[in-house]
């Protein structure tokens, strides 16, 4: 059964004319509406002339790559979702758009139906934000060790250090700081945090996991709070396992 998005639309940034009108085809026969640009300069202007729901964007395109767009669209929006699309040799324009707050990404080519799953997980986890969600988190401060979680502000202290965390490494880090001690595999982490599980898609998880380690961690290669539990996945360490 198809879902229903009637108010759902999506801004495909994609020079490449024959994926940009794939996609739009196929989201448009799910009930998401679409706009086209294929350059980056008309990609921003689009992007911040109105509000869409997601933005589909590639890091190769004329006049203002994909990196540069991203990091300029996310000075003034942090909540829109973005979904990058890159070749497979471009790991580390991948970090980069991680980085910059890319919430997630996909390699070309692609499959037509992950690429929709994914972008109907991010439009729904983007839509359960609401003012009611917010002002319940915005309650709850957690503290472990050095590290300050604040809800209400979205931000988060080491010591008296304030980091800068893209949206997906502040989800991840408040879903393991709320369930110290569980342990999450990363399939786990996708259905939780990227509202989806494809096999193969677990690089996903590992690379923001390390991105984060490196922001919360004094020496990532021996994490304190960040813990790998091997075969399985990851969990957060407990109040009382915390050195002092």
């Amino acid at each position: 059964m198809t879902e229903s998005h009637e108010s759902h639309s999506v801004l495909i940034i994609e020079d490449d004319r024959e994926i940009s009108s794939v996609v739009a085809v196929n989201l448009n026969s799910n009930g998401i509406t679409t706009e086209q640009v294929h350059d980056g300069v008309q990609g921003l202007k689009r992007a911040l002339s109105r509000s869409f729901d997601l933005i589909l964007l590639d890091i190769m395109l004329p006049g203002l790559d994909g990196i540069s767009l991203c990091r300029r669209l996310r000075e003034v929006d942090q909540d829109t979702p973005i979904l990058m699309l890159t070749a497979k040799t471009d790991e580390i324009d991948l970090v980069l758009s991680l980085e910059l707050g890319a919430d997630d990404y996909m390699t070309k080519p692609f499959s037509m139906r992950e690429l929709l799953a994914r972008i109907n997980a991010l439009i729904r986890r983007s839509s359960r934000t609401t003012p009611a969600k917010q002002s319940e988190e915005s309650l709850e401060t957690l503290r472990i060790g050095d590290i300050l979680i604040d809800h209400a502000k979205h931000q988060v202290r080491l010591g008296e250090e304030l980091l800068d965390l893209t949206v997906k490494e502040f989800e991840l880090l408040s879903q393991f700081a709320k369930n110290p001690g569980r342990v999450y595999s990363r399939s786990d982490l996708l259905n939780l945090i990227w509202g989806y599980s494809f096999e193969g898609y677990e690089h996903t998880v590992n690379t923001h996991i390390n991105r984060l380690r490196n922001k919360i961690e004094t020496d990532p290669s021996h994490p304190k709070y960040l813990l790998t539990v091997w075969g399985i996945g990851y969990r957060f360490v407990e109040s009382s396992e915390v050195p002092q």
